[in-house]
């Protein structure tokens, strides 16, 4: 009950903050970019998190749903009309690679997943009569930043509810015993490639959406921009730094990822991937809970 009233204070004064200061778009857009990302890492946690499955091509989910507003919208249709047919095109396309994906283990499968998100960027790259080609596509139109504001926020919202459930349900104990022994978890009965396929395909509906988003907010998208590996490398990176596996680690993560990026964009640009590398080499040697481990420890003690 605790978390729960905690997360409803946060999600009011997340709510406010336009009304309170309507006019601050830099803080706006800084907190639209904080949501964004934060629901692109809850997705990425549910698979790579909950399930121990880490994917670097989670990209590919995230170009799909953003290519494909814009290639609806350039057809005319609204842009809201678009969210949930991006989220199902990418689910759609988890289908299809998850199946043979999901038979590697390990590294093999991390290295499977590059392959993937490196494959549709030259798709993206190639179908130029589709996807605009080295050139992208330009949105016409986008909403004002307040309804952007209050989107992220809602898709943020509902993602972490979402994962949250799925945390505390039959089949987030199942994808917890995968997560520690795929072998132990198929003699006690559970389908390891249905219900890891089943958390991609969440997983990938959740980027697509979130990826729709990502177009409307900066009207102009390309492969490298919508599929390229430094995208999929700073999906990996957030719920790491805040804490894997855990529900508000990817927020956590997501916050501070946006901030440094936006301070190091802005007076030191090329050295955010450097930065971050330094972080989660700290993070993996020194705390590998994430940033939340210490908080744990801390009230664990105070327990």
């Amino acid at each position: 009950m605790a978390k729960l009233i905690g997360s409803l204070i946060v999600l009011a004064l997340a709510a406010i903050v336009p009304l309170v200061a309507p006019h601050a778009e830099y803080v706006l857009g800084l907190l639209f970019l904080v949501f964004l990302y934060g629901t692109m890492a809850t997705s990425w946690n549910i698979l790579g998190g909950f399930a121990g499955q880490v994917s670097f091509g989670h990209a590919a989910f995230l170009g799909i749903g953003a290519y494909t507003t814009a290639i609806l919208a350039g057809l005319g249709w609204p842009l809201w009309a678009t969210l949930p047919i991006a989220g199902a095109l990418a689910a759609i396309f988890s289908l299809l690679i998850g199946v043979p994906t999901f038979r590697l283990r390990g590294p093999y499968f991390a290295i499977a997943t590059i392959g993937v998100g490196e494959a549709t960027r030259l798709i993206a790259l190639n179908w130029s009569s589709l996807t605009g080609g080295a050139s992208g596509l330009t949105l016409a139109t986008t909403p004002p930043l307040i309804v952007q504001y209050y989107l992220a926020l809602a898709l943020c919202a509902v993602c972490v509810a979402i994962a949250a459930r799925i945390k505390a349900s039959r089949f987030g104990y199942a994808l917890a015993a995968i997560r520690s022994d795929p072998d132990a978890a198929e003699t006690l009965g559970v389908d390891t490639t249905f219900t890891k396929t089943q958390a991609l395909v969440v997983s990938a509906f959740m980027l697509g959406v979130a990826g729709s988003v990502y177009a409307m907010h900066y009207l102009f998208i390309s492969p490298d921009s919508a599929f390229g590996f430094r995208t999929s490398i700073s999906l990996v990176i957030m719920p790491i730094v805040g804490g894997i596996g855990t529900i508000a680690g990817p927020l956590l993560g997501a916050a501070i990822f946006t901030v440094l990026r936006e301070q190091l964009e802005a007076y030191f640009p090329y050295l955010d991937l450097l930065a971050f590398g330094v972080i989660l080499c700290a993070i993996v040697l020194f705390e590998p809970k994430g940033l939340l481990g210490p908080f744990d420890r801390l009230v664990k003690r105070r327990g």
